[in-house]
């Protein structure tokens, strides 16, 4: 039995989930969300919990069970308390700010780069090198975060550009042989 799908996912107050026909729909304080299912699979609602259950042990069925149960318990937690990912700058002048919604980003490019959230989405900078960005489905928060960090990844050599709060880069080493001297004759 696969160890995640056999959890049941706690339902927390004010959210109500529904099944039918293969589509997942929880609606909580934070919004909707909607997540498609394999229908040989089924989510049961019983007590404030709910279960994922699959029909066999057939080696699809073990694959979706786990993926089926974690795509629902994200979107339970995603629409009670959302989703955060923290980002930050490094290098000299390196900043952000928010017009509006859209984020303006300074990182080293001869203009500023305009990030536009999708539907979904928000942006926060609580200091001009710190972003936030939050939402209710994981797998957009995580791709949006993703694409700012692609703008400009962090530098090999010196970790400068946008990584995830707690990123670890490992940093080269730079040229060791320059001492200013000609070769000897």
């Amino acid at each position: 039995m696969s160890r995640i799908g056999k959890q049941p996912i706690a339902v927390p107050n004010g959210v109500t989930a529904s099944t039918a026909n293969g589509v997942f729909k929880v609606k909580g304080p934070k919004g909707e969300l909607t997540v498609p299912f394999n229908q040989d699979l089924t989510i049961k609602h019983e007590d404030g919990t709910l279960l994922v259950e699959r029909p066999s042990d057939a080696q699809r069925h073990r694959a979706l069970h786990g993926l089926t149960r974690t795509l629902v318990a994200n979107a339970v937690k995603g629409v009670s308390d959302g989703f955060t990912i923290n980002l930050e700058l490094r290098g000299v002048g390196y900043r952000a700010k928010l017009n509006g919604k859209v984020l303006e980003l300074a990182i080293g490019y001869s203009h500023p780069v305009i990030i536009d959230p999708p539907a979904g989405v928000t942006f926060a900078v609580p200091e001009p090198t710190k972003i936030d960005v939050s939402g209710i489905d994981k797998q957009l928060v995580g791709q949006v975060a993703a694409n700012v960090r692609k703008v400009r990844k962090p530098d090999a050599y010196h970790g400068k550009g946008v990584r995830f709060v707690g990123e670890q880069i490992a940093l080269k080493a730079g040229k060791a042989g320059a001492t200013g001297g000609k070769g000897k004759k």
